[in-house]
């Protein structure tokens, strides 16, 4: 049995027009939609889901398949039309969803958040080998995401917060000082392989991690000890939500994201919170949805304008100008471009004690998310020689400062792929693919499904402008044959 089967007896069925709709538009054959949902089948773990032809017909014609195959149609849609696709808008059903792992619409109370950031890690960790919990969430999108993040504003009402029962503030605290400065370096250890070697290495560690803190908030905890907790929670939850989002597990990332700015806001931490907004705003632009992107990084913008860094500023000015570029708004994304290298520039003056959070918005980060915001302006304003001129010294910039150190691996791989499709833009195939060539040696040794899907998606846009060219042709069968299928770990 493959698992793709009708979730029930579908008696009296009539063809699913909302799905036909889709999978017209999306221009795939029948054979090319089931490689895709087995090979997404494979990626969450799923091996007992062995799609074919006659299965997509049979859904085609009305049939309901079983989780976790509306969840992946759901996907696979999203990232074919560039915007968010419920699985109600694809005739589907979707499985029940109990309310404490699915929506964003959370309560802001410390005891709730712990108790969901508990029932979420452990149901991940156990429940959901290999992503499947991912398959029992929906994405959330527009003001159904915008609109409760916004409450992370909202001041905590008298009498919430970090409540400390009296027998705990008559008594030692069970964790030490030492204790709480290890938990928090390995936080920090975790970001640093996560940047060099991808999500998928360390995920579940990570997971585990969040888990473990989350007992420990469990337990009466003196108010200073609390919110240092809540602190670390919130920046495991957001690198938990980093990495599901680098592996390609889109509403698993969105849970983790929500989940790390209630603890954010729990610890009193507002700059936190901005950068968790920010990482929220990036899967945005990943989904096709620069508008609430925007959204997002003003949010962040407002809520931490007096007391973020001007290094967080920086980044966050640079994301402004990636959802103004794929909203196809020049003026104002070059405008948050400039603004982006100026408050850098005073970041380096400053000297500002800053959190290790933001220690990777460095110069070859700004480089590369401006020149990102360049390219993404070519693409929108119709494959614009121009912007793609503007992008290429930036983006060349980035990639040789990158590569001069070993720590940001991913970042290095992706910069290239991106200096690959300057080059596409620029109708110079040759140059691509010899970038492409060396972005295939780095992902090679990082799990990142990020990293793979750009250079997939970059190689097959070469083979479709530029396939009679001999290099172009040669690489198609070279990534075939050595990119991985999945990025994340066993």
């Amino acid at each position: 049995m493959d698992g793709s089967g009708a979730s029930g007896t579908d008696t009296g069925k009539r063809p699913n027009e909302q799905l036909s709709s889709w999978f017209v538009r999306s221009g795939w054959s029948k054979g090319e939609l089931a490689r895709q949902v087995n090979r997404r089948a494979r990626q969450m773990g799923a091996h007992h889901i062995s799609t074919d032809t006659s299965r997509v017909r049979r859904w085609l014609d009305g049939e309901q398949p079983r989780e976790p195959i509306p969840r992946i149609l759901s996907e696979l849609f999203s990232e074919r039309f560039g915007t968010v696709v419920v699985i109600e808008d694809l005739g589907l059903r979707s499985g029940h969803q109990s309310p404490a792992v699915s929506g964003v619409d959370l309560p802001w109370a410390g005891t709730e958040t712990v108790s969901l950031l508990s029932e979420f890690s452990r149901s991940d960790l156990m429940l959901a080998r290999r992503g499947f919990l991912g398959t029992s969430l929906a994405l959330a999108a527009g003001p159904a995401l915008v609109e409760p993040m916004q409450r992370w504003l909202v001041p905590s009402p008298p009498g919430e917060g970090q409540q400390v029962p009296p027998a705990a503030l008559r008594r030692a605290s069970r964790l030490s000082k030492p204790e709480l400065d290890l938990l928090e370096s390995t936080t920090v250890m975790f970001r640093q392989w996560d940047a060099q070697c991808g999500g998928g290495l360390r995920r579940k560690a990570v997971v585990g991690q969040l888990h473990e803190v989350t007992d420990l908030l469990q337990e009466p905890q003196p108010q200073s000890t609390a919110q240092r907790l809540f602190r670390c929670a919130a920046e495991l939850a957001e690198l938990a939500g980093w990495m599901s989002y680098d592996v390609g597990l889109q509403p698993t990332a969105q849970k983790y994201f929500v989940l790390a700015l209630h603890a954010a806001k729990e610890a009193g931490d507002k700059p936190l919170g901005s950068y968790i907004l920010s990482s929220m705003s990036r899967q945005m632009i990943h989904l096709g949805r620069p508008d609430d992107a925007l959204e997002l990084v003003h949010l962040a913008q407002y809520g931490s304008r007096d007391c973020a860094t001007a290094r967080t500023q920086a980044m966050l000015y640079a994301m402004e100008a990636r959802a103004y570029a794929n909203m196809g708004q020049p003026s104002k994304c070059k405008r948050a471009v400039r603004m982006a290298e100026d408050t850098f520039a005073d970041a380096a003056l400053d000297g500002e004690p800053e959190p290790d959070w933001i220690r990777f918005f460095s110069e070859a980060e700004l480089n590369g998310e401006n020149a990102h915001s360049y390219r993404d302006l070519a693409y929108v304003a119709g494959r614009s020689p121009t912007y793609a001129s503007l992008a290429e010294p930036v983006m060349r910039r980035a990639v040789e400062l990158f590569g001069q150190e070993d720590e940001h691996q991913r970042s290095y791989a992706l910069n290239l792929v991106g200096m690959a499709t300057v080059h596409l833009l620029k109708r110079e195939p040759e140059q691509s693919t010899q970038l492409a060539g060396q972005a295939l040696k780095v992902a090679k040794r990082v799990r990142s499904e990020r990293v793979n899907t750009r250079l997939r998606k970059t190689v097959d846009t070469a083979a479709r402008d530029f396939g009679d060219v001999a290099e172009v042709a040669h690489f198609t069968d070279l990534l075939t044959s050595q990119l991985p299928e999945t990025a994340e770990a066993v």
